[in-house]
């Protein structure tokens, strides 16, 4: 089987990485500090959650970059409230909008909901005018467990977008072949997975960095700017708002990277992988 590096057009050894900024649409402050990140900073990547509050607001914003859908399936905030987009009874929580924990909808989500809420998410975000470059899953909930794993890997084939995958130390927790399956069934994605803990600097950045093996790495960060809306409604604002000044820093992880020898790419170019060879690609 060829590289994923490879089919990408570099060499087998080539370390390659995306920097993605997750959670566009989460609120106002999350739209600043992503968008700023993908414009002025370092990220190659962005993620929407479609069914927030402020995901038109980012629609709104949008000037071409390269971004995916969030897929999303609990609203965990407890003072911040946002449901599907979709008629879903099983999954709405207690107190309106999603469960808050990824057990609630393990336990109560009826996976044909699951699916057209899923695929409404993306649709969506087509419809707004986004050039969806990839999927991926907030808190892992579609991730995890096989029979929301198989809607995942389903709507990453139907509409031709690459996926992430769980990192490496959960992967070997999962109980199923979750690589084998999506390889079996065409779907692109990369090759590792790597998350920086909460108030990380730009030393701890720059080890990570360093350490990243030949292939597709995936970095993920969730930037937002520091406003009293942010402070009020998320726990951890204080980990975003330092995920946005890594990102938009000075060296930021772009120029990190690139000072080692690897090269910053988007979800684009996996999107051009998996699309390729297709009959009628969608657009």
């Amino acid at each position: 089987m060829t590289a994923l590096t490879e089919q990408l057009g570099y060499g087998p050894d080539a370390r390659l990485l995306i920097i993605n900024a997750d959670e566009l649409g989460f609120c106002h402050a999350t739209n600043v500090g992503v968008y700023e990140a993908l414009r002025r900073g370092a990220a190659s990547s962005a993620s929407l959650m479609v069914p927030c509050p402020w995901a038109r607001e980012a629609a709104a914003r949008y000037r071409g970059e390269d971004i995916g859908v969030h897929l999303t399936l609990n609203a965990e905030q407890e003072l911040y409230r946002y449901g599907p987009i979709t008629h879903a009874p099983s999954l709405l929580g207690g107190d309106g909008g999603f469960p808050a924990t990824v057990e609630d909808v393990w336990d109560h989500a009826d996976l044909d909901e699951t699916r057209r809420e899923c695929r409404a998410q993306i649709e969506r975000a087509i419809l707004w005018g986004f050039d969806v470059s990839h999927l991926d899953a907030h808190l892992t909930t579609l991730q995890l467990r096989p029979e929301f794993f198989d809607i995942y890997l389903e709507l990453a084939v139907e509409f031709q977008l690459p996926l992430r995958m769980v990192d490496d130390h959960l992967h070997r927790l999962l109980g199923f072949p979750a690589v084998e399956l999506a390889r079996n069934a065409g779907a692109v994605f990369s090759d590792h997975l790597v998350s920086l803990p909460g108030g990380a600097t730009a030393a701890m950045l720059e080890a990570v960095l360093e350490r990243l093996e030949p292939g597709v790495t995936e970095l993920h960060l969730r930037p937002a700017v520091d406003t009293d809306e942010l402070r009020a409604l998320a726990p951890d604002w204080a980990e975003r708002v330092g995920d946005h000044q890594l990102l938009c820093g000075d060296p930021n992880p772009r120029a990190m990277a690139e000072a080692m020898g690897i090269e910053v790419i988007g979800f684009r170019a996996l999107r051009a992988v998996a699309r390729s060879g297709a009959d009628d690609p969608i657009s």
